[in-house]
């Protein structure tokens, strides 16, 4: 059987490619295709993601799967709360395009909310970072992200977004918006995001020609 597998940052210039396909024998596993890659994930920490859904070496895989190989992502300490529901607005995305506030904060405004807040991270001190994303699991899991935050504080809405690309000095990266009836939900729910998006999200940065170390995805 055929298995796609997709590679970024540091692992992507390694391969020399975004992507190796494997020819695997029915029944495999994902530890059998990381055996196949050994000298391209050789003394890095990876974490593996089947169809865009984290997975350990033991998941078994199909014809057709995509294995994503995921190198240290660009910082922050995870929050390990996952899932949870919500019933109220949420908005996400991963652009190429420049990151603005004022829609940000229209999307969360709400009636119920007495406390918007809002967050940017911008590059400083360097002429400009580059980031790189596997975008179809990051804007996943940053959804995950801002539907647990609403859930955990009570928020009436929240949104985030995250630019990829290059991003030159004073410009934003990522941006958060959040309402909420009162101002310590507001400000730890904006907290959480951006702390999560950080660990969790599949999102690299590279400054002056290096991968900016980070943390193993938890």
């Amino acid at each position: 059987m055929l298995v796609r597998v997709r590679l970024f940052a540091i692992l992507r210039e390694r391969a020399g490619c975004d992507a190796v396909e494997l020819e695997l024998p029915e029944g495999a596993r994902v530890r059998d295709a990381l055996e196949r890659v050994d000298a391209i994930t050789s003394g890095l920490s990876v974490v593996m993601a089947v169809n865009q859904e984290y997975a350990d070496e033991g998941a078994r895989l199909a014809g057709g799967d995509e294995l994503a190989l995921i190198p240290p992502v660009s910082g922050g300490a995870p929050n390990e709360r996952r899932g949870a529901s919500y019933t109220v607005r949420l908005h996400a995305r991963v652009t190429d395009e420049p990151l603005a506030l004022d829609p940000l904060v229209a999307r969360v405004r709400d009636p119920r909310a007495g406390a918007v807040v809002t967050f940017l991270g911008v590059t400083r001190e360097v002429e400009f970072l580059d980031y790189e994303a596997y975008a179809e699991m990051a804007l996943a899991q940053i959804e995950q992200i801002v539907a647990a935050a609403i859930d955990r504080h009570g928020l009436c809405a929240a949104a985030a977004e995250h630019r990829i690309g290059r991003v030159p000095r004073s410009e934003a990266s990522v941006s958060v918006a959040t309402s909420a009836p009162h101002r310590a939900e507001a400000f730890a729910g904006a907290r959480e995001i951006i702390d999560r998006i950080k660990a969790q999200a599949p999102i690299w940065k590279k400054e002056d020609g290096e991968w900016v170390p980070g943390v193993t995805p938890a």
